[in-house]
């Protein structure tokens, strides 16, 4: 590991000569430079809830979630604080070692901003790292969270600065660079990478990498998502990526990032056994785990432990997975949580609505 050397200053051509690389030259370079680093067997697992979900004004053309697409979104308010704990103690239980906490925003409001830090404290207490991603964030939301506990934040730049305005216009790429900058002056730790699949050239795949690999300091996750098509969104009829083209997007991630979790997130649940061992060997070392990325499907927690124990892989500090044990975990979890769900008496004010279990 002590012969890393870290660089921020990639060149487009670079980053495309590594993705021209014949397919055995770079897997052979990526994972061999993940195993200096990492544990080659391990993945961190991050639970990830919606803790406000659809109307959200932007127009992200890959988005279920914006009020300006009809896709049969039910529109939810903010979550109440004890249903959000109940996600965490069953996440945490069926072993991930971080709760991440998203909700459908432009930015969050003052109004909002108590019941955010009282979920990050409260999960915090339970022993687990915390993440949310809440849209754009100005410097004093940022010290805010960061008070309150918050590990990570998320945002993501989506794709290239080339391709960006075919994909969003209601907010520029230099805010999402903003609100990374803020997040990071707050102290916190920075996750953030993109989608593919929305229609971009392998220049742009390049270029979304070369933003973030570029940055003073490299986010300490990167996730990259397949894009999910969604029937009433503008990309619902998009042509498929090939898969392969979404395991070199990874392999080249861990190369330029080499110190960097690198996610292997929205998508997966289309994805075949045989891609996602190939993005494990690729350098991807963190998954989101459980039915739900906020508002689209991913693979069911024993198909998960069914393939970590089909490929020898462990959950992060954890024992390695089976599917006994996990079912074991999460029953006990449900119960548990059931148990403190029925006697606890719901308290709502004008300002926090229950959204909810999702």
């Amino acid at each position: 590991m002590s012969d890393i050397q870290l660089r921020h200053d990639w060149k487009r051509d670079e980053i495309e000569a590594l993705f021209a690389l014949p397919m055995n030259d770079l897997l052979f370079k990526a994972h061999s430079l993940h195993r200096q680093v990492f544990d080659p067997n391990e993945v961190q697992i991050s639970r990830l809830l919606s803790i406000k979900t659809g109307a959200c004004p932007e127009d992200c053309k890959y988005c279920p979630q914006s009020a300006r697409y009809d896709t049969g979104l039910e529109k939810e308010r903010l979550i109440e604080i004890e249903k959000v704990l109940t996600e965490a103690r069953s996440a945490k239980a069926a072993g991930a070692s971080r709760f991440c906490m998203g909700a459908a925003w432009r930015n969050p409001h003052a109004r909002d901003m108590p019941y955010l830090k009282d979920m990050v404290s409260e999960v915090k207490a339970m022993g687990m790292e915390t993440c949310m991603t809440l849209g754009m964030l100005s410097g004093s939301q940022a010290e805010e969270l960061a008070e309150a506990g918050l590990d990570y934040y998320n945002h993501n730049l989506d794709t290239s600065p080339e391709y960006y305005g075919d994909i969003i216009t209601t907010r520029t790429y230099q805010d999402r660079l903003d609100t990374l900058s803020n997040v990071r002056a707050a102290g916190m730790k920075v996750c953030s990478g993109g989608i593919v699949g929305m229609g971009e050239q392998a220049s742009d795949r390049a270029g979304l990498l070369q933003q973030l690999a570029n940055m003073e300091q490299h986010p300490d996750s990167v996730p990259i998502n397949m894009l999910v098509k969604v029937a009433g969104t503008p990309f619902e009829n998009l042509d498929d990526l090939d898969p392969l083209e979404f395991v070199r997007t990874i392999a080249v991630a861990r190369i330029i990032m080499p110190l960097s979790r690198v996610r292997l997130s929205a998508g997966r649940e289309k994805m075949t056994d045989e891609m996602q061992a190939m993005c494990f060997f690729a350098g991807a070392n963190s998954i989101f785990y459980g039915c739900k990325l906020l508002t689209t499907n991913n693979p069911e927690e024993n198909e998960d432990m069914t393939l970590f124990k089909r490929l020898g892989l462990h959950p992060e500090q954890g024992k390695y997975a089976t599917v006994e044990d996990d079912k074991e975990v999460m029953a006990k979890a449900s119960a548990k949580a059931s148990a403190k769900a029925n006697a606890i008496k719901d308290k709502q004010t004008g300002a926090f609505y229950d959204a909810g279990a999702l």
